[in-house]
């Protein structure tokens, strides 16, 4: 009996000890920052960037800032138009000419209103 009443406690400390701890832990957040974008962009532009990663980063909506939202939504919408998918599987670029000439656009808008909003 004694036996029984030693496991049953240490069971019950046990179950307890990890309900607390879920209990007290957060959700883990993501926060896409300027940066993160940036460097997307440049690994994008230099053709070192796989398909998974693009997807990542630009599928996942940006809730804490309006205006990173809307530059990760204006370079879906350039993959949509000028990517590449069968071609980089041969390391080729992700996109077209125009697409890239576009998100360097992107990049650079991006760039300079991270600037002055840091100043």
């Amino acid at each position: 009996m004694a036996l029984y009443l030693l496991v049953l406690g240490v069971c019950v400390l046990v179950i307890g000890g990890v309900l607390a701890i879920l209990l007290t832990s957060g959700t883990p957040r993501y926060r896409t920052e300027p940066e993160d974008l940036l460097n997307l962009f440049d690994k994008a532009l230099e053709s070192e960037i796989n398909e998974t990663e693009w997807n990542a980063i630009i599928g996942y909506p940006i809730r804490h800032n309006e205006y990173l939202d809307g530059v990760r939504r204006r370079a879906g919408r350039l993959m949509d138009q000028h990517g590449r998918r069968w071609q980089l599987a041969q390391g080729k670029s992700l996109l077209d000419k125009e697409g890239k000439a576009e998100l360097q656009a992107l990049r650079d808008h991006l760039a300079a209103h991270t600037s002055l909003h840091r100043r």
